[in-house]
């Protein structure tokens, strides 16, 4: 190795110490991570405003539709909705029975076949005995044929989900699958019974208004609700009953639900939730990214006034303005915490419609399914994409830490869930107080936790530093990025060099070494070299002593080259 290249060796050392100064554990991570922490908490928390959470999501669904007057948070996303059910008419008995020609010719045409057969008596769908029409078994009324909506019709008229779906009740209730043939006497307590309950609680309701109090939920008037009423039916009828039922309801669920979700009604409130949970989520972490600019700038010139008060204001001030002018320039890091927030919002937004297709998400479910995808997007641009070009293995550690800081937030969201649950959550002010404070003092203090164990647990270090050793393509671009830095630093110190004065020396080395390689005695050789040292100006190794000789005869004589 030339002295050169030794050179080059000793100023890479010389970065690399200077990059890696050593400080101390706890110092280093609140310097290293208040930003992150800080960025977290200002779009979780401080920015949640921008993004209003719904109880059910954004978008009508026929679960949550069924909901409403159940649970009194429920209510229409969609204000045609909610007018199209208040528009859907009074039950006609009528028009889904005798009125109806689907229910009129399967009568006429079950009793023709009767009488074809020579008056045969034929099964009870329920209680698997004999069914007659009526003339031919007037002395027992009881087991005379009456054909049974499985689905109650009045249940078909006023179901929340079918509206929606704009369906017709009587062609959904008139229908095979939703046919059975009983005995008279079993379909007239149904129906008594299920009218009775629907009277009781239109007085309960009028009771309430007189009163002021919320509205009673809706009874459930189904056939399992008939069922649990009535525990003297024998368990032959109770099981055929229930067949029965989950059959019919799964055919009348399954139309419901194709031509609703199938609608162009359904999607244009889904994209409508999504482009606007989208914008809004974009917008949420480009401010984040913004705010915490001006909070570090602000926060630096504090800390220059923290000796002097004068000017303390004023230097704030001036910060903020620094803090916008320093967010400017990171305008492409802003587009891209815009771009993320967006594509979080959007899916965060579809999954939470799904999830509501299936069951009600309540508003800390859906802050927690928007949390988690706005970490998802932010560790998967990492993972993917590698904007900043990490090597594999710290590739992974950086979408560990966004991942990590996500859970803290989630973690916190479910802390202010489970104390608004408790005593505390009921008592003014300090309900509202104490939950945020807790959410976000466990937020703050996970995502350090997490943060540092990150960076010092020596396992996940070697791990790491095994990842990075693995050949990639990222791996070499990175190498070849560093090394280009550290070369462009080294000319840059090499540029300051006197060319002039190193090309006058290179002559003067050059004619000392011509002379030396003509000299053919070793007299000449001494006689070269100590005229080379006098023009040169060079302190002889031997200095103080008359010749080399008596400098080597002196046993403490050190040959000192300068």
């Amino acid at each position: 190795m030339n002295q050169r290249d030794a050179s080059f060796c000793t100023f890479v050392s010389q970065v690399d110490s200077e990059n890696n100064p050593v400080e101390d554990a706890y110092e280093s991570i609140f310097n290293q991570y208040e930003k992150v922490v800080i960025q977290a908490l200002a779009t979780s928390f401080g920015l949640d405003f921008l993004v209003k959470d719904r109880h059910g999501g954004d978008v009508d669904t026929i679960h949550n539709a069924r909901q409403i007057g159940k649970d009194p948070e429920m209510a229409y996303k969609n204000k045609q909705n909610a007018a199209d059910y208040a528009n859907r008419g009074e039950y006609d008995y009528n028009e889904y029975h005798d009125r109806n020609e689907v229910f009129s010719s399967t009568k006429k045409n079950k009793k023709q076949n009767w009488s074809d057969n020579n008056f045969e008596p034929f099964t009870d769908e329920y209680t698997g005995g004999n069914l007659y029409f009526t003339g031919k078994n007037r002395h027992n009324p009881e087991i005379e044929a009456s054909l049974d909506h499985i689905v109650e019709c009045k249940q078909i008229h006023d179901d929340a989900g079918r509206v929606l779906a704009g369906l017709d009740g009587t062609n959904l209730a008139n229908c095979e699958e939703n046919y059975a043939w009983i005995n008279k006497s079993l379909n007239s307590s149904m129906g008594s019974w299920a009218n009775q309950q629907i009277q009781n609680w239109e007085k309960r309701c009028k009771e309430a208004q007189k009163g002021g109090q919320p509205l009673p939920p809706r009874p459930n008037v189904d056939m399992k609700a008939y069922i649990a009423a009535h525990p003297e039916l024998d368990e032959t009828t109770k099981k055929n009953m229930i067949e029965h039922y989950n059959k019919a309801k799964e055919a009348y669920d399954a139309k419901v639900n194709r031509v609703y979700y199938t609608s162009k009604k359904f999607w244009n409130d889904t994209g409508k939730a999504a482009a606007k949970l989208g914008l809004s989520m974009g917008l949420r972490q480009a401010l984040g990214l913004v705010l915490t600019e001006i909070w570090f700038t602000v926060k630096d010139a504090i800390i220059e006034c923290k000796k002097d008060g004068k000017g303390l204001f004023e230097s704030i001030t001036k910060a903020v303005k620094q803090g916008l002018a320093n967010a400017k320039i990171k305008f492409h890091e802003i587009w891209g915490k815009f771009i993320e927030g967006a594509v979080a919002g959007v899916l965060s937004s579809l999954v939470t419609t799904l999830a509501n297709i299936f069951f009600t998400t309540a508003k800390n479910i859906i802050k927690i399914i928007r949390e988690s995808f706005a970490s998802l997007a932010q560790a998967s641009k990492i993972l993917f994409i590698n904007p900043d070009s990490y090597p594999l293995g710290d590739r992974f550690t950086a979408a560990a830490k966004v991942l990590a800081t996500g859970a803290s937030v989630v973690a916190g969201s479910i802390i202010t869930e489970l104390l608004r649950k408790t005593p505390l959550g009921a008592i003014p002010v300090v309900g509202d107080i104490v939950p945020t404070f807790c959410s976000v003092l466990v937020t703050g203090i996970m995502s350090c936790s997490f943060l540092y164990l990150l960076d010092h647990n020596e396992f996940i270090k070697k791990a790491i530093q095994k990842l990075n050793s693995l050949p990639d393509i990222d791996n070499f671009a990175v190498s070849l990025k560093k090394q280009g830095e550290l070369l462009d630093r080294y000319l840059s110190e090499f540029m300051r060099i006197d060319f002039d004065l190193l090309e006058n020396q290179e002559k003067e080395f050059s004619l000392a070494a011509d002379r030396l390689s003509a000299c053919k005695t070793p007299e000449e050789t001494n006689s070269c070299l100590h005229s080379i040292y006098k023009k040169m100006n060079i302190t002889l190794p031997w200095q103080g002593y008359s010749d080399f000789d008596s400098f080597m005869k002196d046993k403490n004589s050190v040959l000192s080259f300068s």
